[in-house]
């Protein structure tokens, strides 16, 4: 059996060269393509859909255009919508469910998968860091040594504060929420709300979609659950 490529411990967490041609060629790829999106300037819907997919290298083919440019953003309504500028380092590792909103100023470093569900949303300025180095300097080297990373999880029906940065390895579950300027290193259990450097999980969202918790039987019981997120969630951190 042939020894593993640099792609191949790379996807499996294991020490890389990230300076080979092969992986350099494909950074380059998709900071290329990355450029052309955030250059697009006045695109349709349908364009930037088109671009995005360019960076991710996903060549699954749009549904043929509708009659009207109305028409055809509502036929588009669940693919992912992606604010530029955006900045990724393969693309190929990136995978979006439906319905995902990235806003912008994103970061996404995927040496390893990363994988956001659907009806996600992301604030301006998230950083998702999947790769890391060695704390050994020695080891580590410059660009002559050796990186490594973990796959990034963020489950369906997240919301992610604005200047969130989520580290390798972290599993943000269903549902969850993430206050902004929070550094996420640990997971997140589902339908939990999160903030803080490092993040620490403050309460339990009460909410239908958890298969955990009944409905109530008082909707108000639920009312506060629909205000804004950032300040409620700075003012509970400092408590912790």
């Amino acid at each position: 059996m042939p020894p593993p490529t640099e792609r191949e411990k790379m996807l499996r967490g294991e020490l890389y060269y990230a300076f080979t041609p092969e992986l350099t060629k494909s950074r380059l790829r998709c900071q290329h393509a990355c450029s052309r999106l955030n250059k697009a300037g006045e695109a349709s819907r349908r364009q930037i859909l088109e671009l995005w997919r360019d960076v991710v290298q996903d060549t699954t083919p749009l549904p043929p255009p509708a009659a009207t440019q109305e028409e055809d953003d509502a036929l588009l309504g669940e693919e992912p919508w992606v604010e530029s500028p955006v900045f990724v380092d393969y693309g190929t590792n990136v995978e979006l469910g439906r319905n995902v909103y990235i806003n912008f100023n994103c970061v996404i470093l995927d040496t390893c998968k990363v994988r956001i569900g659907s009806r996600t949303m992301l604030g301006p300025n998230v950083s998702l860091y999947s790769g890391t180095h060695p704390l050994d300097p020695a080891l580590r080297n410059g660009t002559k040594g050796p990186e490594l990373g973990k796959e990034i999880n963020i489950g369906e029906d997240v919301w992610i504060g604005g200047s969130v940065v989520i580290l390798p390895g972290v599993t943000v579950g269903n549902g969850a929420t993430i206050g902004a300027g929070s550094v996420v290193t640990k997971d997140v259990p589902a339908y939990h709300v999160a903030a803080g450097n490092p993040a620490r999980v403050i309460r339990k969202i009460e909410t239908e979609l958890d298969p955990s918790t009944s409905k109530p039987d008082n909707p108000e019981a639920t009312a506060g659950q629909t205000q804004g997120a950032e300040a409620p969630m700075a003012d509970e951190a400092t408590k912790i």
